[in-house]
């Protein structure tokens, strides 16, 4: 049983707040009769619900993995004409947004969907999802600057925050650091190092919680699985809780 806002607004019909209106000004119908009372639950599967007449039928949900390719950005479509991850997907896909982002010249692993609760749940800072990130940086990483992004730094007045942080490999051309974020603020890997005179040349987000970017070749999706959901949602309640007890 859902809300009937929240099954309007699933369907496409309204956001919460205007499929409210739609509800109080009468003309919503369930099983032919008006439906002016806010919070009348429904089965989607059962019930027959129509707006000023015309059925509205329950739009199934979808999740994608994409791999974003460096030169695209995170958008269904861009007035710059600029490619967009919206160009890699099915033209039938348009009602699917990013979850989250990543900026132009970055790579690796996002997610989207036609699922509000969904995205907010896994982009949502108070949420926690760990993300983890391979950054090429140039010239020699030192060990202590990497305990100096786990501890924190602040860049352009704005507190930045690694939770881990490993030197995979270094010399004195470039380096290879794998990152692990819960935030995720705007560029924060770049301007993590860029807050220690440091430089990113190359970087590709290779895990999301659990889920993992694999072999999955840039320009390629695939469909989420019903349990990479589950872990996903689960995690995202687990990380609020944690960061609730904190506080």
């Amino acid at each position: 049983m859902v809300r009937l806002q929240k099954f309007l607004a699933d369907a496409g019909v309204a956001s919460r707040r205007t499929g409210e209106k739609i509800i109080l000004a009468g003309r919503v119908e369930v099983n032919g009769q008006v439906a002016r009372v806010l919070g009348t639950k429904i089965d989607p599967e059962h019930d027959r619900v129509c707006v000023e007449g015309t059925p509205v039928k329950s739009r199934r949900k979808l999740y994608i993995a994409l791999n974003k390719p460096r030169g695209y950005i995170c958008s269904r479509n861009d007035p710059g004409q600029r490619r967009a991850v919206g160009d890699l997907l099915p033209r039938e896909w348009s009602n699917l947004y990013p979850v989250g982002r990543l900026d132009y010249e970055s790579e690796g692993l996002i997610f989207l969907t036609n699922d509000g609760e969904f995205c907010l749940r896994l982009a949502h800072p108070r949420y926690g999802i760990r993300k983890k990130y391979l950054a090429t940086v140039k010239g020699r990483v030192e060990l202590r600057t990497l305990s100096q992004l786990t501890r924190g730094v602040v860049h352009e007045g704005e507190k930045l925050k690694a939770e881990k942080a490993r030197l995979l490999s270094a010399n004195n051309s470039h380096s290879v650091v794998e990152l692990e974020l819960a935030e995720g603020k705007y560029r924060e890997v770049r301007r993590l190092f860029e807050s220690q005179g440091l430089s990113v040349s190359n970087l590709r987000r290779t895990q999301i919680g659990r889920i993992k970017l694999g072999e999955l070749r840039p320009g390629r999706w695939r469909t989420l699985t019903e349990p990479e959901i589950k872990t996903l949602l689960s995690d995202s309640g687990r990380s609020s809780r944690a960061i609730s007890d904190e506080h």
